[in-house]
């Protein structure tokens, strides 16, 4: 029985969840003329690629057993899953946003009767019937930012990594929904059928990014001056330490050591006494 995953077929997250597929093992088979199904190299999974925005309902009515999509989605489908993993890629939030003019600075100035454009009118409407605002939604496929501008609605909401854009186009930044990422969910019923394999697909991504912003550090140094390489080397669980056979009185030190702290740690080893210094990139950590 075969696994099948869900993933967006355009947009921001669709090239970044096939390359972490393709990291964990699990690569398209055919990665130019990209299908509605598409084999991978591991014969028990197949890919789906479909509408992000699709994926929630796909996954909780089994369509799919697992999709990569962001939580905002999940949220506004209102469905239930079982959330396997945060991805920690696209980081967005979705937020209140009014003109830059505008009297209202926060939920408590919002009026009775506000219109409110969208393109999450569950999640909104929601989230302003918690804070017991009464307001009316106004469901826009796109392109929100302009609605106070000609007279569509008051106040909009608008998901947003960095606010760049609704600055540009004079808005301002009134409240915070709901803050998303990108999550690997599953089908409750397709996770207890096919709980091995899930966890199988489960391990390969959480392998990948454990690996980010790791390197590998590999060099020889004289057995003189181990202590003080050892000591200077903040591995994950302490270095590795092995004999170099064609040379007596050298030992081989490896470590993991995150990406930022490779260039000033290779220069102070250098000065220690470590010689024949690789670093080596790390595709997973299992």
């Amino acid at each position: 029985m075969k696994l099948r995953v869900a993933i967006p077929s355009k947009g921001r997250i669709s090239e970044p969840s096939v390359k972490l597929l393709s990291k964990a093992g699990i690569g398209l088979k055919d990665t130019v003329n990209r299908k509605l199904f598409s084999d991978t190299h591991h014969p028990d999974i197949t890919v789906m690629f479909t509408r992000a925005a699709d994926i929630p309902e796909f996954v909780a009515d089994g369509a799919a057993d697992i999709g990569i999509t962001g939580l905002d989605l999940i949220e506004e489908k209102n469905v239930q899953i079982r959330l396997l993993e945060d991805l920690n890629f696209g980081n967005a939030s979705l937020v209140l946003a009014v003109p830059e003019d505008s009297p209202v600075e926060s939920l408590s100035d919002i009026e009775s009767g506000t219109v409110v454009a969208t393109e999450f009118p569950n999640l909104t409407g929601r989230y302003l019937e918690k804070n017991g605002i009464d307001a009316k939604i106004v469901e826009l496929s796109g392109s929100t930012e302009i609605a106070p501008f000609i007279g569509v609605a008051d106040i909009i909401t608008d998901l947003t990594s960095t606010g760049t854009t609704l600055k540009m186009n004079h808005l301002k930044i009134i409240d915070t929904i709901l803050d998303s990422s990108i999550k690997l969910i599953a089908n409750p019923q397709s996770y207890n059928e096919k709980k091995e394999i899930i966890e199988e697909l489960r391990t390969g991504v959480r392998g990948v990014m454990d690996a980010e912003g790791k390197k590998l550090i590999m060099l020889n140094v004289d057995e003189g001056n181990l202590d003080k390489v050892t000591q200077a080397m903040p591995g994950m669980t302490g270095p590795t330490i092995s004999k170099v056979l064609s040379s007596e009185h050298v030992v081989a030190v490896h470590a993991v050591v995150d990406e930022f702290d490779v260039f000033q740690l290779v220069n102070k080893l250098k000065k220690l006494g470590a010689m024949d210094i690789l670093v080596v990139p790390i595709e997973r950590i299992i």
